[in-house]
């Protein structure tokens, strides 16, 4: 007799709306399910000059929106952008709020619509639970397949020069999610090589984590990776490939939805620090990390890496250590072809740096804490080493 499914819950957005070109009729969908009308876009400059957001605004005004733009977030953003982006949305008298980027303007939206009715300073949101009360209306449209910002409930600031910090909270979960893949069709081939791993990492970390892992992480986290790596190569290939778009999205929304509810692990523990001094993006990080962390773990982990295999390769008859190192070198090889960056020194580390990333990554005890296996400073620099 089994003790029964572990107690768990599982939170993610309200509804989802999943449509090709939907960014061209957003005034019509919004104006359906929301009666607020003065609208903030918090997005970044290059998506506003590159006329991403056009069409959005269009429907936008045409359904009697007032629209204003804030266009200021970078990668990685500091407490001073996200300030300036909630003072432009008071002084405008915003009442909803839209993300429409990538995992950063999604990030300061999720906060931004608290910060506009919130009596809350900052410094009091950072933690797990912190904010209090209800938030503006917020709706997120992703414009890469990576992060899975739109369906997750944290944000991360940079707080100092290296430092950043996190706050998680249902409140930063959305309303309401549109993911149109005509928006990322733009996106170049190394970073839709970079975000899609990103994802990825997402999808393997959830299903490895030590604590919240449950019944409908896994479900998401595999369907995610699946999508991820039949879709991957082809969208890095092609970026005009409607299938391979429509999959990576999707993927990465399964993935965000999976990691917001079975918390990522060493892989991002290690990939901070590298985004943090370098100022290299989230996605790219993760890429450089991925294979050196996956063959740490698989002393703990080829079980779970076995399972991994027969939904990324097929089922097999191979024992479970055969079946783990396929699964690693199967992912090792997608990372290789997909052509992005692969080692440290490519993206201009320096191999000196490389104890005081190991000294950083130990902070990150938030993440450490669900790997499947205890990550000392020591591992932390012979992983650094492997991915020099």
């Amino acid at each position: 007799m089994t003790d029964g499914i572990k107690p768990f819950s599982f939170d993610t957005p309200g509804s989802m709306q999943v449509e090709w070109g939907g960014a061209r009729r957003l005034g019509e969908l919004l104006s359906g399910w929301f009666s607020e009308r003065n609208l903030l876009i918090v997005t970044d400059k290059g998506l506003h000059k590159a006329g991403v957001l056009d069409p959005a605004k269009a429907s936008l005004a045409k359904a009697g929106f007032t629209i204003s733009v804030f266009d200021d977030v970078v990668a990685d953003p500091p407490e001073a952008v996200l300030m300036s982006c909630v003072a432009q949305g008071k002084e405008i008298g915003a009442d909803i709020v839209l993300g429409l980027g990538g995992g950063s303007s999604m990030d300061i939206a999720k906060l931004v619509a608290v910060l506009l009715v919130s009596e809350q300073e900052l410094s009091q949101l950072y933690g797990i639970g912190k904010v209090e009360g209800k938030r503006a209306p917020l709706v997120q449209v992703p414009t890469t397949a990576g992060t899975g910002s739109e369906v997750t409930n944290i944000t991360i600031l940079t707080t100092g020069e290296t430092t950043k910090m996190g706050v998680v909270s249902q409140q930063l979960y959305a309303d309401r999610v549109l993911l149109d893949a005509e928006l990322t069709t733009g996106l170049p081939a190394v970073q839709t090589a970079a975000t899609g791993i990103d994802a990825m990492v997402h999808a393997i970390e959830a299903f490895t984590g030590q604590h919240k892992k449950n019944p409908l992480s896994d479900v998401f986290a595999c369907a995610a990776l699946k999508l991820l790596t039949q879709n991957l190569i082809a969208a890095c290939k092609d970026g005009t490939d409607r299938a391979a778009r429509e999959g990576m999205l999707l993927g990465a929304n399964f993935a965000g939805q999976a990691f917001s509810n079975s918390p990522v692990g060493a892989v991002h523990a290690l990939a901070y620090p590298l985004g943090g001094h370098y100022h290299l993006p989230h996605g790219l990080t993760n890429a450089l990390m991925l294979g050196p962390v996956l063959r740490f773990n698989m002393t703990a982990a080829a079980p779970l890496y076995a399972e991994l295999a027969d939904v990324v390769i097929g089922p097999s008859n191979e024992g479970v250590q055969a079946r783990s190192a396929n699964f690693v070198n199967f992912m090792q090889d997608l990372m290789d072809r997909s052509g992005a960056p692969m080692r440290l020194r490519d993206v201009k580390v320096p191999e000196a740096d490389l104890p005081m990333l190991a000294r950083d990554a130990m902070l990150q005890t938030r993440l450490l804490v669900n790997n499947p296996v205890e990550v000392t400073e020591a591992d932390a620099l012979r992983l650094y080493r492997e991915a020099f």
